[in-house]
């Protein structure tokens, strides 16, 4: 039986032992699954798994069991893979069964090779991801996620050499190889390179080339392991949607429901950690000398470069479970689905609290914009809302706010974003500066030259809070590129969508981010509802001002801001038939003593305003009561905006 002790620090030997006793039989792969499932069910379990998002690289022991809590960036070609495979010893003769899953590397014991014309070896397929840590992902659900200090940190720690096996895997008509080794990055002090010591083996597995070393191949103990790759300059580009991201990225080999999975969404991921540099071992005399297919080796330089980079770089987890993550809050259970006992004990619990949690966070954005309860409401509507299905091309349920009237020259806005970083999982200030329209990367593209995809700002998971400030843009000229950027922004916000350049096309990505603009007129771009700000509070610093209010509010109390702000996100939300008539009869008498004062779009407008101004009361229902307090708040913001273009003498 598998040795409970050993699921963290050497999940291979667990594999091995149900491979062992089921031998070629496929139930071995499911039994390993449900082990390491179980295994996380345990008290505390998964805060014991060490995690690429925290943990710096190299004191993480190769081959043992970890977790990332990742992006999908980018999805590779399909790769084939030695499912099972036969070595023989030389000397002996005798012939052993090995698995290949979850491995980069073939295992060879001394004097052992691997037997290329076994009947036995099976040839299966997994898919590889390029994941990136969240974009944008806020420190604080850094703080929460990762402050559990793991008391076997130390076990960890890398302390073994590094050993270099032939690789398992393949890709169909395109094998996957890089041309630079781990010492080409300069990440290790000693350049010696072992020598081979076995001879290269060359030949075809089902149909396709193989190549790789027969033998297990030591290599240099260096203690340029022990450096952090993520914190020395790299020509390697990891491909990071925003500036400033940290964190490592990873190649994720996944072995099961890869359909399920699509770009930019969020996952959790449990597996098997891979540093084995065989992948980047092979030189180029070595490739040429090599008995490949010309037909079969097409890849470019580049390619190989990108999709085989040095492992100490971007390191490799072999999938044994991935979960689809609805949100990134720590501080709410991870799925939120209603039939789950304990997220629906959560949910009841939080509800009956409701009341006073939305009042006090009213309060707390009311001083943060300078006393306007009225901007503080449409703050947090914006903040909950969320595209809830799609009508065609339509998205219902995005509620763009832009906030004018904010003093220009100022650093209310980036104080003002602070505190919004504050309470939602994920955010992104964009400063809409005529520089930045002109240089900045918005959409991601297809670079067919190295065969992916190059990230842009806009790729962005769902649920991000996206902050533009038009306060800082001046007089200028935009070229076709900020043209082009401007565009983009246009579309994201009207119809929730990212249109990717893959050069010869464009490919729409369906999105959901929450974007709030800042502005000291009406903003350039469209927005679904424009909130003229007027500040009650006239602090002489506003930096100190918003870090008093920061300051201020409890911990537990903030907690149960952001605990609210996730949560009414996933609501469901009903117009009962008595409603909905009373709603159409209220249209038709308020068009009856004047056609010009509500259009459909109008009612659209207040039908939003109502299915979020209800949902932050915990109402799942719309009422008479909520409907009327709709009302009275369009009102209320339709007053102040001609109150101020009266003022201006213009359009706001």
């Amino acid at each position: 039986m598998p040795c409970g002790e050993d699921w963290l620090s050497q999940p291979l030997g667990i594999v091995q032992g149900f491979f062992a006793q089921n031998g070629v039989n496929p139930d071995w792969e499911k039994k390993v699954v449900e082990y390491f499932k179980e295994k996380l069910k345990e008290n505390n379990a998964p805060k014991w798994v060490p995690s690429l998002n925290e943990v710096p690289l190299h004191y993480l022991k190769p081959n043992s069991f970890v977790k990332f809590r990742c992006m999908i960036q980018d999805m590779f070609d399909p790769e084939f893979y030695m499912g099972v495979y036969e070595t023989v010893n030389r000397n002996t003769k005798a012939r052993v069964l090995h698995f290949g899953k979850y491995r980069d590397v073939a295992e060879c014991g001394p004097q052992q090779e691997v037997d290329l014309n076994s009947p036995r070896i099976t040839t299966l397929e997994r898919q590889t991801f390029y994941c990136v840590p969240v974009p944008g992902e806020s420190a604080w659900v850094k703080e929460i996620s990762f402050s559990f200090l793991n008391p076997s940190f130390n076990a960890y720690v890398n302390a073994n050499q590094a050993r270099v096996s032939p690789s398992t895997s393949y890709t169909p008509s395109r094998h996957k190889r890089s041309y630079e080794d781990d010492e080409d990055m300069d990440l290790q002090p000693n350049k010696q390179k072992d020598q081979h010591a076995g001879a290269r083996q060359t030949g075809r597995v089902g149909g396709l080339q193989w190549c790789g070393e027969p033998k297990r191949l030591e290599t240099e103990a260096s203690t340029g392991r022990q450096l952090n790759p993520l914190n020395l300059s790299s020509p390697f580009d990891l491909n990071f949607p925003l500036p400033g991201e940290k964190g490592p990225a990873c190649l994720v080999k996944v072995y099961e429901d890869w359909d399920c999975f699509k770009v930019n969404d969020v996952l959790e991921l449990y597996g098997i950690l891979s540093v084995e540099p065989v992948p980047s071992a092979l030189s180029n005399d070595e490739r040429d000398a090599s008995l490949l297919d010309p037909m079969e080796c097409t890849d470019t330089a580049e390619e190989q470069r990108v999709h085989s980079p040095p492992a100490s770089l971007v390191p490799r987890i072999h999938v044994v479970l991935a979960q689809k993550l609805q949100h990134i809050n720590p501080l709410l259970p991870a799925c939120l689905n209603q039939e789950q006992s304990k997220a629906c004990e959560f949910v009841s619990s939080f509800m009956s609290e409701l009341s006073p949690i939305r009042a006090e966070l009213l309060g707390f954005l009311t001083h943060a914009l300078l006393g306007d309860g009225l901007a503080a409401e449409y703050l947090i509507l914006h903040l909950i809302s969320t595209v809830y299905t799609r009508r065609d091309v339509l998205p219902l349920g995005k509620f763009t706010v832009n906030l004018s009237g904010c003093p220009r020259n100022s650093t209310f806005t980036e104080h003002l974003y602070r505190i919004i970083q504050h309470l939602v999982p994920a955010s992104f200030r964009l400063q809409m500066t005529i520089e930045n329209m002109n240089h900045l990367k918005f959409i991601p593209h297809k670079d067919y030259t190295a065969n992916r995809l190059v990230s842009g700002l806009l790729q962005l998971p769902s649920n991000t809070s996206l902050v533009i400030d038009e306060t800082l843009l001046e007089q200028g000229q935009l070229d076709t590129p900020g043209v082009h950027n401007v565009t983009a922004l246009s579309n994201l916000i009207t119809w929730q969508k990212v249109d990717y350049d893959f050069s010869y096309h464009q490919m729409e990505f369906p999105c959901n981010i929450n974007v709030f603009i800042t502005s000291e007129g009406r903003s350039l771009l469209p927005a679904d509802c424009q909130v003229h700000l007027q500040p009650q509070l006239a602090p002489p610093n506003v930096e100190e001002h918003m870090s008093s209010l920061l300051a201020a509010v409890l911990p537990s109390v903030l907690n149960k801001f952001r605990v609210y702000l996730t949560l009414l996100r996933f609501l469901d939300y009903s117009i009962s038939d008595e409603i909905t008539k009373a709603v159409e009869d209220d249209f038709v008498e308020m068009r009856k003593n004047d056609p010009q004062s509500i259009t459909a779009d109008d009612l659209h407008q207040l039908l939003i305003v109502a299915r979020f101004l209800s949902l932050s009361a915990g109402q799942t229902t719309l009422s008479r009561e909520r409907w009327l307090r709709a009302k009275q708040l369009e009102s209320l913001r339709r007053t102040r905006l001609q109150q101020q273009k009266c003022v201006n003498g213009n359009e706001l």
